[in-house]
């Protein structure tokens, strides 16, 4: 693609901060990123992990403004970068606008599930919620569920907003009802219709 170029990130590193001019629409081609968002007292609230097969970025590249959140790199990841030029370029086709339409319309549907999540379900039910959102691959939503989520606990725990103390608590509760089994590293989803039931209406 013209005016694409593939960047390679370290585990560890930053591919744009909140508050850089928009310099690229990016697709995840290997490894795994974080959306996340840090308040001036260090606390961290990870938004979504993004795996390979999604892009983002496009609010900013469309709207011109600085970008609202921190991307960083979870792994050592690939990344097709779509230069400004380049994406404004692609913008006059039809089939493209349609394209960055449903992708943002995905991602504001997962903006208001989180936005429900925290006002209106139990800590128990938010847990499940998105452990059942991670088997779909989060922003991917891929057709079939996978058996395993590869997140950390202290990551999962930054996604729900409670503390690992409290996310431990709950994971247990899954487990004991046979929903899931705690491995290291990951957590593999036993039955998702057991998962289902702690979910509030999913």
């Amino acid at each position: 693609m013209i005016g694409c170029e593939v960047l390679e990130l370290r585990s560890g590193k930053f591919l744009f901060r909140q508050g850089d001019l928009p310099d690229g629409f990016y697709g995840l081609n290997g490894g795994r990123l974080k959306a996340t968002t840090v308040r001036e007292d260090g606390r961290e609230a990870i938004l979504a992990v993004i795996e390979p097969g999604n892009w983002f970025g496009q609010t900013s590249m469309a709207a011109h403004v600085p970008r609202a959140r921190d991307v960083v790199a979870l792994e050592d990841s690939s990344i097709f970068a779509v230069k400004p030029d380049a994406f404004d370029a692609l913008m006059q086709n039809h089939n493209l606008v349609m394209a960055i339409a449903r992708l943002q319309s995905m991602h504001l549907n997962l903006l208001y599930r989180m936005i429900e999540d925290a006002t209106l379900h139990s800590t128990q039910a938010r847990v499940a919620r998105r452990l059942v959102l991670l088997a779909y691959g989060d922003l991917t939503m891929a057709s079939k569920n996978r058996r395993e989520v590869t997140v950390s606990q202290d990551t999962l725990a930054m996604m729900v907003g409670v503390t690992r103390q409290t996310l431990a608590l709950e994971l247990r509760a899954f487990a004991t009802q046979g929903a899931i089994a705690l491995r290291y590293g990951r957590i593999e989803i036993l039955s998702k219709e057991i998962l289902l039931t702690f979910c509030e209406n999913l």
